[in-house]
């Protein structure tokens, strides 16, 4: 994923533009990271000119703040996709129901006189079903594929 210059310069900013505290920072908070993370944190620190405390510390603050968001958690996409998921099981219902009773109707028997334009009626609902459930496709691929990039 390519970097934006504005993350770039927003921990350059936070490094500066600290307001200077009236005591001394006193508490600390230790961290255990295997190797690759390790290697992976300072090399990023590193290629920003930053030390790797400034680094997490700019990281941590920002996801407390709102800013950023962890791998796994909820976001609004997340909710997007889950509705659109119900949305389309809600369609496929309909389409299932509209297909019930265009099989009936076609089943043989003895048609009543309003059969044929309920056909008609059910052939086009059946349609746009359809057509309503690959839109909540596309939509929530498109969704999904947004949270990737994100």
């Amino acid at each position: 994923m390519p970097v934006r210059a504005a993350d770039e310069a927003a921990l350059y900013r936070v490094a500066r533009r600290r307001a200077r505290d009236t005591e001394q920072r006193k508490m600390r908070v230790d961290v255990r990271y295997s190797l690759d993370e390790h290697t992976a944190i300072t090399a990023e620190a590193r290629r920003l000119n930053l030390a790797g405390a400034h680094l997490v510390g700019a990281i941590v603050m920002a996801h407390l703040e709102g800013d950023l968001t962890l791998p796994d958690q909820r976001t609004s996409h997340d909710d997007l996709i889950d509705e659109l998921a119900a949305l389309r099981t809600e369609v496929a219902r309909i389409g299932t129901n509209v297909n019930q009773i265009a099989y009936k109707l076609n089943a043989g028997g003895h048609p009543h006189p309003g059969d044929t334009a309920v056909l008609a009626e059910a052939g086009r609902i059946l349609g746009l079903a359809r057509e309503t459930a690959t839109s909540i496709d596309v939509a929530a691929d498109k969704a999904a594929t947004f949270k990737k990039a994100a």
